[in-house]
């Protein structure tokens, strides 16, 4: 299944991507189930699956909604740093001992097709294409071997980075969390279509160029190793996002650096999850 957030006529809902359409799941399941988040809290998922087997006629065409991201309040978004061995290389670090994490809040994430705001106090705008995991039921002290079936899907993710804040201090937390300069979406491909994250491709592309270019598989710290972590220090609750970590060829260590700028195009491609695009545009514009 894919499964979208979304806005039409100014109203928020949820519900499936189909070939031929949305289906509006928020106006045809009860009135308990607000938004995506709620039914993984309520491990409803099969009521989703019920829709598209009943034949359910799609409510709109894809072109006539505006796509939010897909978990739009997620109670947390625990970002990977340095977790590409090709990252890792280019970046002249050591291989880490431990994930290295930071977070994200929601208002410093929109979905696809929405334009990325470049700041006022920065042209320093980086992309990071990577893979967001997507936690479909509470996950507390989870082994690696027992933390796949905690997953309810995956989606693509722009962990769009404001370097020179990044790097003011040691602590990631302002260069990562610029008012809507990370994207993610398009939708959740949920698990049982794709059981093995480490078969994806991930490829970045800045107005058509190949920027990023890897597979999954490349990860210092996999997919079971980092719920496992992750678990160890809190509870992963349904609709938590962990974003797993960018591959070589970020913007900042290119020389010339290339940085996104207003008018441009960025695309998140990952193969069997789907195609996240964002232009680019000033603050205040």
């Amino acid at each position: 299944m894919q499964l979208i957030s979304f806005e039409h006529n100014g109203k928020t809902s949820f519900g499936l991507l189909t070939e031929n359409g949305v289906i509006d799941a928020g106006a045809r399941l009860s009135s308990d189930f607000v938004d995506l988040r709620s039914v993984l809290m309520a491990g409803r998922l099969d009521d989703l699956r019920d829709l598209i087997h009943s034949d359910a006629n799609v409510d709109f065409e894809e072109a006539d909604i505006n796509y939010l991201p897909v978990i739009p309040n997620p109670s947390k978004v625990l970002c990977v740093g340095i977790n590409y061995l090709s990252h890792i290389k280019e970046t002249g670090r050591d291989i880490p001992k431990y994930p290295v994490l930071f977070t994200r809040f929601p208002d410093s994430i929109v979905g696809h097709n929405t334009p990325l705001i470049r700041p006022k106090v920065s042209t320093d705008f980086d992309y990071e294409g990577e893979l967001a995991v997507i936690i479909g039921k509470r996950a507390r002290h989870v082994s690696q071997s027992e933390a796949m079936s905690y997953v309810a899907g995956y989606s693509c993710f722009n962990e769009g980075s404001i370097r020179d804040f990044q790097m003011h201090t040691i602590q990631f937390t302002a260069g990562k969390n610029f008012y809507k300069s990370g994207s993610f979406g398009p939708c959740m491909v949920t698990a049982d279509d794709q059981p093995d994250p480490n078969a994806f491709h991930l490829q970045t592309r800045l107005n058509g160029q190949i920027l990023q270019d890897a597979p999954v598989s490349d990860l210092c710290f996999n997919i079971p190793q980092l719920i496992e972590y992750c678990s160890s220090w809190t509870p992963l609750e349904p609709g938590d996002v962990i974003v797993s970590g960018t591959p070589g060829g970020v913007g900042r260590v290119r020389k010339p650096p290339i940085w996104m700028k207003p008018g441009d195009t960025v695309e998140i491609d990952i193969k069997g999850v789907g195609l996240l695009r964002n232009t680019i545009t000033d603050e205040g514009q």
